[in-house]
């Protein structure tokens, strides 16, 4: 799919509204405009919609409808976790609604920033916070994950799958040594629902966050998944929406559009996943063969079949940005989130700290509207592009006096 002649390449930051999933948010745009919360029968066909968009996600995430809480998005999700996880004691009291003093809690430091932000705030207020490093693959060690356990952790929190170079953690494993620990576990897996097979009822995860506009859903939208045996305390307190644990008034078309959605993400997902990984792999081949001094960051790590961040030698990825979007091709240098930062990505940086791959990369990620046609005319671009912006950045020789 593309956008008046762009080509878009830049999955990982948004993806393009599907059109069934657009149909099916229309009428509650419009037609069905009840309130689910009230109790009149018109207002029921909201409630009905909202109930089924619950059946639809649990459906992709294999676990129940009643273990997920609608929220606005991957960040609120996030944050209601770690507030969440705050309020109560390890073994189960209640902290009167107060944060708590001493808490430890394991990360790593190639987290998105709304993981990130909140863990590094929390420092600043009396807790503490283990940022785990990783390889230059951008894997993270299990065995040194798991000395940082100690009694007084609260919560260990990582992604499963990272929104810059697409490498997958082992999520799985870590939360059964999270279980054997006693300590809670979350993922926010933004980047990996519906990319990858998730079973959430054959896995010790606690917690598991998801944005809609990541698998072709609507922005402003996401859930929370929230083991039934793991206690949790709500980040927004209101009129008792999502049985007490998330207050506000539902977004209902949004919600119709996330649990659609997610029906169209089980439906293609084998057919989709190996499209992906077949352009993805297509594309990089091309880059490694065409541009001397490229190579993939994270290629010895497993990875979403999606996404592809590859290292330039000899260019800025600042100056790469702006000459490929005046060839209508968009991507990232990372995270769209640091969009307009000077600084270089803290992903990058953390798997190569001595290096300068975090400002010579950029991330091109894939999606189901992509066309093979699309790839071709990508292929045939950015190479240029790479030479064109090398030959700029040569030194250029010096006259000398004869």
């Amino acid at each position: 799919m593309t956008t008046d002649k762009f080509i878009y390449l830049d999955n990982n930051a948004t993806t393009p509204l599907d059109p069934e999933v657009i149909e099916e948010m229309l009428p509650f745009l419009t037609k069905y405009y009840g309130n689910p919360s009230s109790g009149y029968g018109f207002a029921a066909m909201a409630r009905k919609a909202v109930d089924l968009a619950r059946e639809r996600l649990a459906a992709l995430l294999g676990c129940e409808p009643s273990e997920i809480i609608f929220t606005s998005g991957g960040t609120e999700s996030n944050n209601a976790v770690i507030h969440s996880v705050l309020q109560f004691e390890p073994r189960g009291k209640f902290a009167t609604g107060r944060i708590r003093r001493g808490g430890h809690i394991v990360t790593s430091a190639v987290e998105h920033s709304a993981v990130l932000r909140p863990c590094q705030d929390l420092e600043k207020r009396s807790c503490t916070v283990t940022f785990l490093g990783v390889d230059r693959h951008g894997n993270v060690d299990l065995a040194e994950l798991e000395a940082a356990i100690r009694p007084e952790t609260v919560l260990v929190s990582i992604l499963w799958a990272n929104n810059e170079t697409g490498v997958l953690f082992p999520v799985e494993k870590i939360a059964e040594i999270c279980r054997q620990k006693g300590v809670l576990f979350h993922t926010d897996a933004v980047q990996a629902v519906g990319k990858i097979p998730i079973c959430l009822r054959d896995t010790a995860i606690n917690f598991l966050s998801l944005s809609a506009h990541k698998f072709h859903g609507p922005k402003g939208v996401g859930a929370l998944y929230v083991n039934p045996q793991t206690r949790f305390s709500p980040l927004i307190a209101g009129g008792g929406q999502e049985n007490g644990r998330r207050g506000g008034t539902e977004n209902v078309a949004s919600i119709v559009g996330l649990g659609k959605a997610a029906e169209l993400a089980l439906k293609y997902f084998e057919q989709g996943k190996c499209n992906l990984r077949s352009m993805r792999d297509r594309f990089e081949k091309a880059m490694l063969e065409t541009v001397s001094g490229a190579s993939v960051n994270g290629a010895g790590a497993s990875r979403i079949p999606n996404t592809s961040s590859l290292s330039f030698e000899g260019i800025e990825s600042s100056g790469a940005l702006l000459l490929l979007d005046r060839n209508r091709i968009c991507c990232s240098a990372g995270s769209a989130c640091r969009t307009g930062s000077q600084e270089a990505s803290h992903v990058l940086r953390a798997m190569n700290p001595n290096g300068d791959g975090a400002r010579r990369s950029l991330r091109f990620s894939f999606g189901r509207f992509n066309t093979e046609s699309e790839i071709d005319r990508a292929i045939e671009i950015v190479p240029k592009v790479i030479e064109k912006l090398r030959q700029k950045s040569a030194p250029k020789p010096v006259a000398t006096a004869l």
